[in-house]
């Protein structure tokens, strides 16, 4: 049987009608010897359009409708590739997320995907076609659309491959690959010929705009070879695969900065069993992310609780907040959003010990003032002033990637 693929395509690969039909001359050219699936995002900026349009009708529109609205876009790529590859001699047919039947819960502009019926789809290619999905979509147990949030259709592509059990899943996309770290910040960042799935999944959560990071949790729950490349040529990309006994010989794979941070401190807040369930539970009813917490004991029998969260959900969170320190008697609410977190992540650092040290003597070689750490096994993440994260990614890769430690360059 003839190999099965899953590619993606990203809103920049099918910006203009004139993209979109370089990409479907790509993909008649793969279909004549494979069977393809390939998802699509909405051309580029019209999501942004789209929101746009609903937001010059009301400051709040209902999550709901939003999600009619957004999915659209991707509705449109789908069936424009679908007609450019007929036109070219290749039967193509579209489907939505819920003529797939995308499953997933009812959390609107952020929904997370729980099952994919890929009968349809395996129709489809037995009948000799081209299956295109328009990715980021899906639909819940009430029949409403709902989206996957920013980056969705990477999550779509490996949840579609996982699916149908596809050999492998190409995100194509206007970069050619995984560096070491962003090339735009730092020119000496080298492309990887091969990532392991933990590493991505770090350098993802981390601020790594390369895979969107649900699509990154699924390849690695399901064993899916992915394969990041660019839309524009047909050089190779990275790899993203299974861990591998070599990899661990290398100390440093990445480096990510992520600027969409903003910190909130609460200051006097009563130390008592319970606090960290008190404060930290309500926001995460209202679906916002914590990263990194700092909690820092007094004398006094209070405590500052420190935290960081995605900048665009601060003022929820401070309404929240405020409620927090109204009923516990906390003191005062800061927050700052002038602040960027920077990441360090490789699968030597859990056999090498000085990363850490290293780290912090370059940004100390910089001037630059450590705000906040946090570390996992293969990782070790620093908040620090906005202002200097471009310095500091070039400090860090310098010093931990540039002078042998890095990782396997392609």
């Amino acid at each position: 049987m003839r190999p099965l693929t899953v590619q993606k395509y990203g809103g920049t690969s099918v910006g203009s009608v004139e993209r979109i039909a370089a990409v479907a001359e790509r993909v008649a050219a793969r279909a004549a010897k494979e069977r393809m699936i390939v998802v699509v995002s909405a051309m580029a900026g019209e999501t942004d359009r789209l929101l746009k349009l609903a937001r010059a009708l009301s400051p709040e529109p209902d999550p709901r409708e939003c999600d009619v609205v957004a999915a659209s876009g991707e509705q449109v790529t789908a069936a424009l590739l679908s007609i450019a590859l007929a036109e070219r001699g290749v039967p193509a047919q579209s489907f939505l997320g819920h003529q797939v039947r995308i499953s997933t819960d009812s959390a609107h502009g952020k929904a997370r995907i729980q099952s994919i019926d890929g009968e349809r789809i395996s129709r489809a290619l037995d009948e000799g076609r081209v299956a295109v999905v328009a990715g980021f979509q899906g639909v819940d147990e009430r029949g409403s659309i709902t989206t996957l949030g920013r980056g969705g259709s990477d999550t779509s592509a490996v949840a579609v491959a996982a699916a149908v059990k596809a050999d492998s899943c190409e995100i194509l996309t206007d970069v050619d690959g995984v560096y070491t770290t962003d090339p735009r910040v730092c020119p000496q960042a080298r492309k990887l010929e091969r990532i392991s799935h933990d590493e991505m999944l770090e350098l993802a959560s981390l601020g790594s705009k390369v895979l969107q990071i649900r699509s990154v949790e699924f390849a690695k729950r399901y064993g899916v070879r992915v394969h990041v490349r660019s839309s524009f040529n047909d050089s190779e990309g990275t790899w993203v695969v299974p861990e591998e006994s070599t990899m661990e010989d290398v100390l440093v794979t990445g480096i990510a900065h992520d600027k969409d941070q903003a910190k909130i401190t609460i200051k006097g807040v009563p130390d008592r069993p319970g606090l960290a369930a008190r404060i930290f539970g309500p926001i995460a009813a209202a679906n916002i992310i914590v990263d990194v917490i700092l909690q820092n004991t007094g004398e006094d029998g209070t405590t500052d609780v420190t935290f960081t969260v995605p900048r665009g959900e601060l003022a929820a969170a401070l309404r929240i907040v405020d409620e927090i320190r109204r009923d516990t008697g906390a003191k005062e609410v800061l927050s700052d959003s002038t602040i960027a977190k920077v990441s360090i992540v490789g699968l030597g650092m859990r056999s090498h010990a000085g990363v850490a040290a290293s780290i912090f003597e370059a940004l100390a070689r910089e001037g630059i003032n450590i705000q906040m750490i946090s570390t996992s096994e293969i990782k070790v993440s620093v908040v620090i002033d906005e202002k200097y994260v471009e310095l500091a990614v070039r400090a860090l890769h310098a010093a931990l990637v540039e002078r042998g430690e890095g990782a396997h360059p392609s």
